[in-house]
């Protein structure tokens, strides 16, 4: 009898193995591996041209795939959801921030955490959403997180992905590239986190230059944030060849360090200052280059637990980095309470230089 019973247990523990080894080889040969660069289409481009001098505003927003509202908190920053609550709540969420989008009047939208297809957002195309909500506007897709299953938090795993950032402009683009972004988590668990990456939109200007627009969205939980200053690093060798030509530069998206000119302790909290959140380091420094933020209006929330105002750890690191030829004319966060997305959206207006 005990035999048996050792043979079944021994049975059962081998299958789990199999099984398991079995999956980590699935991920690992199905492993999404971008290029160094890749060009994305540029969907109903239209024909305007960016007049230099001409005022035009500027809006990006994390959206949270539509699933980070103030009710929710997300495993990874110590909660114990990894999905949106329903997929009714996921829409309400997306129609939400489409018409908050549209009240800006913005001519480019930075978009980041967009699902395209997957278990954290019922399904629910994201991307056709907001093409259809917003309509008026081109708009530039790349990926960013495509994993066929990620199996954590074990009881309610975050399960399928395919997400990405994009950008949506009023004026035409010449073209449109994904840079995939350097630093990489060791194996296996690369295999279930993001391909961070920019998307470079290049929009003409009736002066003979170009505005190159960078949207992007670095790295969060790296341990020490080592994978984000060689995503810094790679940026800033980008900058200084894009400088060479002359053109304008407008890098804007999630940042996710404390970006500089803002101080977290502005904002009323119960919490400390969570470990992933990093200073922007200092010796980033790109001559003449200017940051465009709103240090009187928070970003992003801490999502350990739901929001509560004077609870949530809450910073900036959302805004724009802009070159000296671009002038700034005025920045605003938006405090929408998170109701959308544990992010809030920041607005700048430039003007051409």
């Amino acid at each position: 009898m005990v035999k048996k019973i050792l043979w079944a247990l021994g049975s059962i523990i081998l299958a789990a193995v199999l099984l398991f080894g079995g999956f980590l080889l699935y991920v690992t040969v199905t492993d999404y591996k971008p290029k160094p660069t890749e060009l994305v289409a540029v969907t109903n481009n239209p024909e305007n041209i960016l007049k230099q001098a001409s005022p035009f505003i500027v809006t990006t927003f994390n959206i949270g795939y539509a699933g980070l509202d103030e009710t929710e908190d997300f495993f990874m920053d110590g909660g114990t959801h990894s999905r949106s609550y329903s997929k009714i709540n996921t829409l309400l969420n997306l129609n939400g921030i489409g018409d908050f989008l549209s009240s800006t009047h913005s001519d480019m939208i930075f978009i980041q955490e967009v699902d395209v297809k997957s278990s954290r957002s019922y399904d629910v195309n994201e991307v056709g959403a907001l093409q259809n909500l917003l309509p008026d506007y081109s708009f530039s897709y790349a990926d960013n997180y495509k994993v066929p299953w990620v199996p954590v938090p074990l009881l309610h795993p975050m399960g399928h992905v395919q997400s990405g950032i994009m950008t949506f402009s009023k004026f035409k683009s010449t073209a449109a590239t994904r840079f995939d972004l350097p630093g990489k988590e060791s194996w296996p668990r690369q295999q279930f986190d993001l391909d961070r990456a920019f998307i470079e939109n290049r929009i003409p200007v009736d002066n003979g230059k170009e505005l190159v627009l960078v949207n992007l969205h670095l790295s969060a939980f790296d341990k020490g944030g080592s994978i984000r200053k060689q995503q810094l690093q790679f940026l800033g060798e980008y900058i200084e060849k894009e400088m060479e030509k002359g053109n304008y530069l407008i890098l804007g998206g999630d940042w996710n360090h404390s970006l500089p000119g803002t101080d977290p302790k502005a904002f009323k909290t119960t919490q400390d200052w969570p470990e992933w959140l990093q200073p922007f380091p200092e010796n980033f420094k790109p001559e003449g280059f200017q940051w465009a933020v709103d240090k009187n209006t928070p970003s992003v929330r801490t999502v350990d637990v739901p929001y509560q105002e004077g609870v949530n750890f809450r910073a900036v690191i959302d805004g724009f980095l802009v070159s000296p030829n671009v002038e700034i004319v005025k920045v605003q966060g938006h405090d929408l309470k998170h109701k959308f997305s544990d992010h809030n959206p920041v607005t700048a207006e430039f003007r051409l230089k």
